[in-house]
């Protein structure tokens, strides 16, 4: 794959899960890499495996509502074009009485916030070029709730919303916005809850299996590249059928 040759693609989050599979995929369609994660040991594994691969990436480590450190990485590595707004925190399935507002800052500030201050930090080379592609990672729970961590819930709805009026706010740009809400994934934060919990979600949709974080990458790609130059403000459901909801 070829179509994102020239390319300068940010993913946030990517040390590890999804964020990982992404950065990996868009090295795989020709784009140089940013690879974010608060974690900077993390981030800089993938980088590796991206380089071992034949691909191109750096490492960027810091919090993602760090302005100041994003726009430093930009600056250094040039306009990012593309950029995968997928760091987050879990929730920890915990009821209302148990969210304080430690808690619910936290998630607020990384999954929101976090993709506000990379989106503002990458917008003007996008501007520049009149071409740009900005994915939110949300999540089906975002779509439907849950019954515990509503924090989550929460923060997963409003990535789905910034994606639509960021959609509205951005065309005139040529900058094509769009959301992504997964269904169960296979990755180390959902195993945080443990192996039983994971399998006893991907029960709850039709496929009765859960998703590779690669299959999520896979539609990355497509709102990425060309074949999706017509795709805007919309959300995207890889979610095995969990759940169904009406257009």
């Amino acid at each position: 794959m070829t179509d994102l040759l020239g390319r300068r693609a940010m993913v946030t989050g990517a040390g590890s899960g999804i964020g990982r599979a992404c950065a990996v995929a868009l090295a795989r369609g020709g784009a140089d890499v940013i690879v974010q994660d608060i974690n900077g040991e993390t981030a800089t594994a993938v980088v590796a495996e991206i380089s071992d691969a034949g691909g191109k990436a750096e490492a960027l480590a810091c919090d993602v509502a760090d302005e100041a450190r994003l726009a430093s990485a930009i600056r250094r590595a040039g306009p990012v074009t593309i950029l995968v707004n997928n760091a987050g925190v879990p929730g920890y399935n915990a009821p209302l009485e148990a969210i304080d507002r430690e808690a619910y800052d936290r998630m607020m500030n990384t999954h929101v916030w976090g993709a506000f201050a990379a989106t503002r930090m990458v917008l003007p080379g996008m501007k520049e070029t009149r071409w740009g592609r900005i994915i939110n990672i949300a999540s089906n729970r975002g779509q439907v709730g849950f019954e515990r961590s509503s924090h989550y819930s929460a923060a997963k709805a409003a990535l789905i919303a910034l994606a639509k009026s960021w959609a509205r706010e951005l065309a005139p740009d040529g900058i094509l916005v769009n959301a992504i809400a997964p269904g169960v994934v296979r990755t180390a934060m959902t195993l945080s809850y443990g192996e039983a919990a994971v399998e006893e979600e991907a029960q709850l949709n039709l496929l009765k299996r859960w998703a590779a974080p690669e299959e999520i990458a896979a539609w990355v790609l497509v709102l990425a590249g060309p074949t999706g130059d017509f795709m805007t403000g919309q959300l995207i459901c890889p979610n095995g059928g969990d759940p169904i909801v009406g257009i």
